[in-house]
């Protein structure tokens, strides 16, 4: 008995590798939920975490950066914040 498969439907799904009850630093959002910028989650807003340790999403950092009042430090602890490269 020989079978053919004549359709095959793939169903994918991601996550961040962090707990569930992560949040954004700077919005307070699930980093599964989006951020207040994009339309729809992981919507070319990465995930980008500071040799601090601490969390947020790439809009939302930016937006703090960009701030003169942030003087480039993380808002959460108030360290100069630096990207933590993958690996590290």
């Amino acid at each position: 008995m020989k079978v053919t498969i004549k359709q095959w439907n793939a169903v994918a799904a991601w996550r961040w590798d962090m707990p569930e009850d992560d949040v954004c630093g700077i919005c307070r959002v699930q980093f599964d939920g989006t951020c207040p910028t994009c339309k729809y989650p992981g919507d070319d807003c990465t995930l980008l975490i500071g040799k601090c340790g601490h969390s947020f999403h790439m809009h939302c950092l930016l937006t703090w950066i960009q701030q003169d009042s942030s003087k480039g430090l993380c808002p959460m602890c108030r360290q100069k914040f630096e990207w933590k490269q993958s690996g590290e």
